[in-house]
Parts: C-alpha cells; structure tokens; sequence
C-alpha cells in the first residue's frame, strides 16, 4: 500500500487522509422555508485505493436497507484500510419523512436519472447526485427492499456477461445473484453507462426491518469490502453458509382473482411445477382458487399481504439457472 497525501473533494469540501468527515447535500427548501439536507458520511484512509459508495432509502420506505448503513458507520465497517468509502444511509429523506416510496412531486426516484438541471424536483436532485457524486467513486452498492407487502429473499442484482460484475457478486455472496438487464431511468442504468461497477441489493420488505436482511447485507459488505483489500483489521469476514444460487430468468405469478390470499410456502424455497404455493378466497366460502407453481424454481419474491386484487404479483419465481445449475430442491 501507498501513503496518499491527496485530499478527497467532494461538494466543494475537502477529506484529508485518515479523516471521517459529515458533509451535507442541499436538496430543496420546503413551503415552510426548511432548508431540506441530505448527510454524506465522508471516510478516508491514509493510504490510495478505491472509491465505494454505499447508498440506501432512494426509495424513503425502504427501511431495511437503511438500518444495514446505519450499523456499517456504526460499528464502523466504513472506515477503511485503503482508499475512500461514502455512504449516504438515506438518499429519499421525503420519502423517509412520508414513509412513502416516491419524491413530493410523485415521481419515483429510481426513473428519473441520470436527471437534469431544470426538470422536476426528482430530477434535479437526481442530476445533483450523478454530477457531484457518482463521479468520483469506483464501485456502488445501492440497498433495497421489496414493494409494500412483497418480501424479496437477499438477491444481488447485476446485469449478465460482465466478469468483474460477477466476481463482486459472488464476493458479496447472498441467496441468490440475479441476472436482469438496466431499467432505463434507473440509477443502476446511469451509474453503468458512466462505466460504474454498480452492484443492487434487494431484501425483505418496504416499512419493515428484518434482523435476518440486515445480517445478510452487513456480511455481504463486509465480503465486498475485504475483495476490494479495503476491510480494516478490526473486522473478521465469515464465510457463506450457503452456495449462491444464479438466476438468468424469472417470471411474476399474478393473481387471477381478488380476495383473501394465504400462502403455503416460504421465499427462497425450491418448488416443482404444479405445487401449491398458496390459494386465494372470498369472504363467503364460494371461491377458493389454488395458486400452482407454473415450472420448477426458487420462491424469489413472495406477496405478504392478506388481501390482493386481480393482476397483483403474487410470487416471483425463477425460471432458467445459469449453467443449468444443479437445483437444490431443499428451503435455503
């Protein structure tokens, strides 16, 4: 390793080495003249090495994904050996202070980037985050949870045929690695084209904090980070308890009919075509409709709610491994 004597900058604030430092971004002022600010947790190690930003709550109801950065500054996993780590453990602050997914003005943040300088409130403050930030960092991960009511197993999405994609994610090691093109609009699809390495992780459920997704996310960073050489000593890596699973395709199950829902089986499971993943009713006892597996496949996603309309996802399911995979046909 190098000794650095460079200082970092970073929206016109200096980071000198071996320094953490709260740096706050100006998003807007609200109709009550509340100038509304977003911190960035700002840490540097005294020797050279790559840039990581670790984001979470760019949609303001996803709260899993903020509590696993809360507990990377606070136990702090964000303090590297080499190089720079940034984190900004809440990205939505509207959102977050609504619990609603979406910015004031409606829009979803995640469709709005790379942004622009006179568009919506969304968009600017998308513009601000890709002009001032992303460009200064090497590798992103960026923390997510589920709809509202639809728990996601821990999954690491990336897009395919991309090697060094590929060793991060397997570096991050979760339940599953999921192979899905960019959205355009999305944060993944901006960060990619500025050539990013950008990895997507999605646990558990929008207004939930599930201890489980949270472990899952600290390890994972903790592996990312130690792949990186960027892990401070103070940290023990643990190894996967479990072989990641990659998916190259999957499909949503919709509901076929409004009602009560109850389920039969538990995300992450692997089930046959045929099986009973869970049944839907009506108030009255005339309907009672089975919800089948439509092929072989892991449980990636599954609906909570106890009541759905016609046309909800109800289960995402895998259908195409990589390699042909050999699946494991018990709960991991």
């Amino acid at each position: 390793m190098h000794f650095t004597t460079r200082n970092f900058e970073i929206l016109g604030k200096s980071v000198i080495p071996g320094e953490t430092k709260t740096i706050e971004l100006k998003i807007a002022t609200l109709h009550t003249m509340t100038e509304l600010k977003v911190p960035i947790i700002v840490s540097r190690s005294v020797y050279d090495g790559p840039t990581v930003l670790l984001t979470a709550g760019l949609h303001g109801d996803e709260l899993t994904g903020i509590e696993i950065l809360r507990q990377v500054i606070r136990r702090g996993i964000n303090y590297p050996k080499c190089g720079t780590i940034i984190c900004v453990p809440l990205v939505n602050v509207f959102g977050f202070v609504n619990q609603s997914r979406d910015f004031p003005d409606g829009r979803d943040l995640n469709r709005v980037f790379p942004g622009s300088q006179s568009g919506s409130l969304a968009s600017r403050f998308a513009y601000r985050i890709m002009q001032d930030i992303v460009p200064l960092v090497d590798y992103i991960i960026d923390f997510h949870a589920g709809g509202r009511g639809r728990f996601n197993v821990p999954q690491i999405r990336i897009e395919p045929n991309n090697e060094e994609l590929d060793a991060l994610a397997e570096a991050f090691s979760t339940h599953f690695i999921l192979y899905s093109n960019n959205i355009e609009g999305s944060f993944r699809a901006a960060c990619d084209k500025l050539g990013k390495k950008y990895l997507l992780f999605e646990g558990g459920k929008a207004l939930d904090i599930n201890n489980d997704v949270i472990e899952e996310g600290l390890q994972g960073t903790i592996r990312f980070l130690d792949k990186l050489q960027m892990l401070n000593n103070n940290f023990t890596v643990k190894e996967p308890t479990r072989e990641m699973v990659c998916i190259e395709n999957s499909t949503w199950i919709r509901a076929q009919y409004s009602g009560l829902m109850q389920n039969f089986v538990h995300q992450g499971m692997f089930v046959k075509a045929g099986t009973q993943l869970g049944k839907i009713t009506d108030p009255y006892g005339l309907v009672e409709e089975p919800i089948l597996a439509p092929n072989d496949g892991y449980i990636i996603c599954e609906n909570e709610a106890a009541i759905v309309f016609q046309g909800d996802a109800v289960y995402h399911i895998s259908t195409k491994l990589k390699n042909d995979q050999e699946r494991i046909t018990q709960e991991i």
